[in-house]
């Protein structure tokens, strides 16, 4: 029988979770009349009701109150979940991501949007990129650089056609991890497929652990794991979540050679996101072919003081020889030293793409 004590401490919890379901039913209802107020002033024109540069204030406002302890990437999550109900209240969202279910892709998805928006797998980048272009989804949600590894260069490719603009940016922490069906122990295992990204990002651990194996590149860290849940000789590399999704045993955990890995996702919409006081901003330049054209390019940020946070190059798709970089750096789009500055650059460059101003991840 439970104690005086431990009686009352469930009896406290029970209270304030009674509270607490009063507390977020009210919100919903002041939720449900700000949507009413939107539709009431739009005057029948198209609404938006994600805005990231809303969420970014409020999460940032809540953190700051959080004292512990409960940790911060804990009730980011927490309110993560409360937004995306707020959205659903208002607005059916779908939102397209390189699938299939259970890559990290997918995980950025939730991250961002919850599990109360309608997520929508798609074969490859080019195809989230069309999905939100086609407006048969509202968002896409694409991968754009790994800490590890580099740019994902299909995204950036896909930049240069496309008029989509960056709305959003996730970081994603990536934990790789071993798994196989059960049953299947390491001194079993003759292959190990995933994706060649995270192949690289485990090759140490792999040649420690696991240096007689074959290794296979497939299309995603999902797709492996699918693979692999209908053989006896073979592991896949994934997120831990492909392991519920397709019934794994994890044999190892966070097997990647570099703890501090992460991802770093974009998302993809046609909305311009007004600022939030701490952003970033991503543009595509095409510079002259010649010596000192990058330079020209760049000084301005230095002479405004402006951080460049990455500079990417591309070949531009005429070719001969000539490059587009992507470049982020700090600062909106509106502010006025980011628009003297991108003045200063489109003076010197060919061309200057805007590919969008948004919060900087949390």
């Amino acid at each position: 029988m439970a104690s005086d004590k431990l009686q009352d401490l469930r009896a406290q919890i029970d209270a304030i979770d009674t509270q607490l379901i009063a507390l977020l039913n009210q919100r919903a209802r002041h939720v449900i009349e700000v949507g009413e107020v939107k539709a009431s002033e739009a005057h029948n024109e198209p609404i938006s009701v994600f805005r990231p540069e809303r969420e970014a204030q409020l999460l940032k406002r809540i953190l700051a109150l959080n004292e512990g302890p409960l940790s911060d990437s804990q009730v980011e999550l927490i309110f993560r979940e409360i937004i995306s109900m707020s959205i659903a209240f208002q607005q059916s969202m779908s939102v397209a991501y390189l699938g299939p279910v259970g890559t990290y892709s997918h995980s950025a998805a939730l991250k961002q949007f919850g599990r109360s928006t309608t997520v929508r797998a798609q074969r490859s980048i080019s195809d989230v990129f069309h999905a939100v272009e086609s407006e048969t989804s509202h968002f896409g949600v694409v991968p754009v650089e790994n800490s590890s590894e580099g740019a994902v260069n299909q995204t950036l490719d896909c930049f240069i056609e496309s008029e989509l603009r960056v709305c959003a940016e996730v970081n994603l922490p990536i934990h790789h991890a071993l798994m196989a069906k059960h049953g299947v122990a390491d001194s079993h295992i003759s292959k190990v497929y995933s994706h060649e990204q995270s192949l690289a990002q485990c090759r140490n651990w792999l040649r420690e652990h696991l240096p007689n194996v074959s290794l296979h590149a497939v299309s995603s860290n999902a797709e492996a794991a699918r693979l692999v849940s209908e053989l006896n000789d073979a592991a896949a590399i994934a997120g831990e979540p492909a392991a519920d999704e397709f019934q794994l045993n994890v044999l190892h955990s966070r097997i990647e050679d570099q703890a501090s890995n992460a991802t770093r996702f974009f998302v993809l919409g046609k909305q311009r996101v007004p600022p939030s006081g701490a952003d970033k901003t991503s543009i595509l330049v095409y510079a002259a072919n010649r010596s000192g054209a990058l330079v020209e390019v760049l000084s301005p940020f230095k002479n405004h003081d402006i951080s460049l946070t990455r500079v990417v190059s591309r070949p531009a798709p005429a070719g001969n020889w000539s490059y587009v970089f992507f470049i982020d750096f700090d600062g909106h789009e509106e502010d006025e030293a980011v628009t003297q500055v991108l003045d200063e650059v489109r003076a010197t460059a060919f061309d200057v793409k805007m590919l969008g101003s948004y919060p900087r991840a949390l």
